[in-house]
């Protein structure tokens, strides 16, 4: 069983995620439950028969992850990720722990994007769900960076709905200066961690065009940081 999580992510795409993956994702969550306050606000805006593109903002590691817990019954198996291909390559065990559990289409990072692009949408094609981070790296102080069009291009080009979602707290609980999480704020005082997630969007409502969907995505996003940016609040 545990053979899968040292094979070569490189070697398929998606990643297959294996018992291995479901493992570290339920015990992940576990621990989330008993060490954080997790909540989800507009969970119902998920649809119920996938496929569909979830695009979000990307504030640790686990955000894909923290994202699955909500999702519909039976939907999780269908969740794959288009994620950067150094998780894989330098970031060790964790990395490709990661990748599995993801289901990981790996991009190059600062290379050529499209190649990741399209097989992302086959997927979406073939009935997957998609998880896509605009930003393409986590954030390095808690806010918003710019958003690519990434997750548009594959909602428009699969015809497929958009489900956007804000995290808020999962930084503070595991910022990326940290190795290792930090749930808790004060004598086991635990940190809030919401998902907030939003009316999908249709690409036939922005002329299927990636940049006019891409800019109403991120007014929602820089919305929803101005409303929950504190978790705590």
């Amino acid at each position: 069983m545990f053979k899968s999580l040292f094979r070569s992510p490189f070697d398929e795409s998606p990643t297959r995620r294996g018992a291995v993956g479901v493992i570290a994702k339920n015990g992940f969550l576990f621990l989330c439950d008993i060490l954080t306050k997790m909540n989800c606000v507009g969970r119902e805006n998920f649809p119920k028969e996938n496929p569909y593109v979830v695009a979000a903002n990307h504030q640790c590691f686990a955000d894909g992850v923290l994202i699955s817990k909500y999702l519909p019954k039976g939907q999780f198996k269908y969740m794959c990720a288009l994620v950067g291909a150094d998780l894989a390559t330098d970031y060790g065990s964790l990395g490709r722990l990661i990748v599995r559990v993801g289901r990981g289409i790996l991009v190059e990072r600062h290379g050529n994007p499209v190649r990741g692009l399209i097989k992302a949408k086959k997927e979406v094609e073939n009935g997957n769900i998609c998880f896509v981070f605009p930003e393409g790296t986590r954030t390095h102080d808690g806010k918003l960076g710019e958003m690519k069009d990434g997750a548009c291009y594959i909602a428009i080009k699969s015809k497929t709905p958009l489900v956007p979602v804000y995290i808020s707290g999962a930084y503070q609980a595991w910022p990326r200066q940290s190795k290792w999480p930090k749930p808790f704020k004060g004598f086991l005082k635990r940190k809030k961690i919401t998902i907030y997630v939003g009316e999908p969007l249709h690409g036939e409502d922005y002329d299927n065009d990636a940049h006019k969907m891409t800019d109403a995505l991120s007014a929602w996003m820089h919305e929803q940081e101005r409303l929950h940016i504190d978790p705590e609040a």
